[in-house]
């Protein structure tokens, strides 16, 4: 019986694992920036939440506007 491709290919990454231990091995990472802040992305996201307050109450006030003129 022949040899499975399978069989083959395992050997080989065993092969390769072995003869070449610096490609297994993982590489340091550099640690992560610490976050900074300074407040900008906060003020941004209130301005946000606030001209869509605006803009709904714009709506209901200009709907309500309509269903009472006559």
């Amino acid at each position: 019986m022949g040899v499975s491709f399978v069989a083959v290919l395992t050997a080989l990454a065993v092969v390769a694992m072995i003869a070449l231990p610096a490609a297994v091995q993982a590489q340091p990472s550099a640690p992560a920036p610490a976050p900074t802040s300074d407040g900008t992305s906060i003020d941004q996201g209130i301005a946000y939440v606030l001209m869509l307050v605006a803009l709904a109450l714009t709506y209901l006030i200009h709907a309500a506007d309509l269903c009472f003129t006559f």
